[in-house]
């Protein structure tokens, strides 16, 4: 998870967005994104890689922009799986 905030507010963000696209590096992909609905400064978005070094130039290409923050997640059910803390059949960990 990625989250995202504006230096200078949205505007600036979404104008290199519609200029040069999303600049994602090979072996970074993005799924999807959520965007803070009160001030609109802060963007949450869900992004894949099997080397966490491709977030470098991602990050490098907004960073005048955009403060990041990188957090590793997992799904609820390997939580669930690495807490030792097994779901009871048909339940779904919470999350």
């Amino acid at each position: 998870m990625v989250i995202e905030t504006y230096r200078s507010g949205p505007g600036p963000v979404y104008a290199r967005a519609a200029e040069r696209g999303r600049m994602l590096p090979p072996g970074l992909r993005f799924v999807d994104s959520w965007v803070d609905a009160d001030r609109l400064d802060r963007c949450f978005q869900l992004m894949e890689t099997d080397d966490p070094d491709t977030f470098g130039p991602w990050i490098a290409a907004w960073a005048d922009l955009v403060a990041f923050e990188v957090v590793p997640v997992v799904d609820s059910a390997a939580a669930a799986s690495r807490s030792g803390a097994a779901s009871g059949p048909g339940e779904r960990a919470p999350g």
